[in-house]
């Protein structure tokens, strides 16, 4: 018999983020987004820069992820992440400076100066943490 819920583990080094019973999870795998209902077939996956999103009944909450490891039993999600932020926890002035400045090191393409990899990241995690942010309901 399939189980009802999945529990949902989300915690980086320095916190537990998140300990909830869940619907469903949606996961940013390295090679694409995971759906994970109650039951799923067991699974170990590297995460990306993304989103990580649960639903309880109808109700969907969203965190902003990076890096990480995710291991998906049947009833039982655990997002051992290097980062995680709830929407809420999310500064969305903060996040909208790193991307200008993101794009900004981005423009400069003769620059041997500009880590571009670095700037590619930090521009992905920044508009990853704005469109969780938005999410909850941050207008900006």
């Amino acid at each position: 018999m399939l189980p009802d819920k999945i529990k949902l583990d989300i915690v980086t080094p320095d916190r537990m983020v998140l300990l909830e019973w869940v619907d469903e999870v949606q996961i940013p795998g390295h090679e694409g987004y995971l759906g994970v209902l109650p039951g799923h077939a067991p699974l170990i996956t590297e995460l990306k820069i993304g989103e990580v999103s649960y639903r309880q009944g109808t109700e969907v909450t969203y965190l902003a992820v990076a890096w990480g490891y995710a291991e998906v039993l049947p009833d039982k999600v655990t997002i051992l992440a290097e980062t995680a932020e709830r929407a809420e926890e999310i500064n969305i002035q903060r996040a909208l400076e790193a991307k200008a400045r993101a794009e900004k090191r981005l423009s400069k393409v003769y620059d041997q100066e500009i880590d571009f990899k670095r700037a590619q990241v930090s521009l992905e995690r920044a508009m990853i943490r704005i469109q969780v942010a938005r999410h909850a309901g941050s207008r900006v």
